[in-house]
């Protein structure tokens, strides 16, 4: 009679534990109900695997956290889960949540940074980025350069416009420091690759050329006889006379409507009233630009005019390009 009830009892509970893990079988293979279409949480540095399931139920993960807690330890990956920013999707079950943590598969959110764009630009553009903490609002652009290793160092010009990806509570400054490797990287690059005996006698001087470049170019493709107008006319110590270096000096003052008397107003960045590069960029230059910044074309060429339709004419003296104007400007404007 005793072993019969033992024998009844161990079948019994045989049985409870085969219907247990067939349940919890089920339950890790089933899409985890949440009260949105995502759930977004940032697990800390330090977080326990307890703190987690707690976490990932108050942010909107629709069930028990002890449930949660108990799998994460069971698996026996507890201990491999990353701190970092996730994004969990309707559909998602048990298994991928926790497949999610393990592998770091983030969610990142990305900013742009525009070829052409001054850093003025940039910071307002990540001053606005979704889930990026503002680590820098507070710092002038000299303090802030000295705390990317770059004292005394203009700000301008020394990032390189690209798309980042970032998780979120990433900061800006960590983002600054990726575009700023990536600029300093690109212009080591280009500089190894440039063309002998030209005008240009540092890398920063091919950063600010390739600016201005940045800036002239309506027509990829005339990037190259864009820079050897510029060589041309630093090698004869002509003033470069472009027009988006006397823009910048104008700073929050420029209209948008740039007159004559601006071309007369002497600004470090006036190239009309003062011969050589400007100071410091006047952009963020591309990898095209700066390429073509120490590779520029092969020419004669000093002057170039806007047909109006993005591209430009060239000539090698005066008297061609005021023909050029009258074709191509003049003409446009009327009488």
């Amino acid at each position: 009679m005793r072993g019969g009830f033992l024998l009844s009892l161990l079948l019994a509970l045989a049985v409870l534990a085969a219907l247990v893990a067939a349940g919890g079988w089920w339950w890790l293979n089933q899409p985890l109900r949440l009260n949105a279409p995502s759930v977004e949480l940032s697990v800390e540095a330090g977080s326990t695997p307890r703190d987690v399931a707690r976490a990932w139920v108050d942010a909107g993960v629709e069930t028990s956290p002890r449930l949660l807690y108990e799998w994460f330890r069971w698996s026996g990956q507890s201990r491999q889960i990353r701190a970092g920013s996730y994004e969990l999707d309707t559909g998602a079950t048990p298994r991928d949540l926790l497949r999610m943590m393990v592998r770091g598969d983030e969610r990142l959110a990305t900013v742009k940074l525009i070829e052409g764009w001054t850093f003025k630009r940039f910071r307002a553009e990540l001053a606005q980025a979704e889930g990026l903490k503002q680590a820098t609002p507070g710092l002038s652009e000299a303090e802030l350069m000295a705390q990317l290793g770059a004292p005394g160092v203009p700000a301008e010009g020394q990032f390189f416009p690209d798309t980042y990806a970032y998780a979120k509570g990433s900061t800006d400054l960590a983002v600054l420091q990726r575009a700023h490797r990536a600029m300093r990287k690109q212009l080591d690059a280009a500089w190894t690759q440039r063309a002998a005996g030209g005008p240009l006698t540092t890398p920063q001087d091919a950063l600010i050329l390739a600016s201005i470049v940045e800036k002239e170019t309506g027509r990829e493709s005339d990037r190259p006889m864009i820079a050897s107008v510029f060589h041309n006319r630093l090698r004869i110590r002509m003033p470069l006379q472009t027009d988006p270096t006397v823009i910048y000096g104008l700073g929050d003052a420029f209209d948008g409507n740039l007159r004559r008397v601006h071309l007369q107003t002497d600004t470090p960045f006036n190239t009309y009233t003062r011969a050589g590069l400007p100071p410091s960029p006047i952009a963020m230059p591309g990898k095209a630009s700066l390429l073509a910044a120490v590779q520029p074309a092969s020419s004669k060429a000093l002057y170039f005019v806007a047909r109006g339709d993005g591209s430009s004419v060239f000539s090698a003296t005066l008297a061609e390009h005021n023909r050029a104007v009258n074709q191509y400007q003049r003409a446009r404007k009327g009488p």
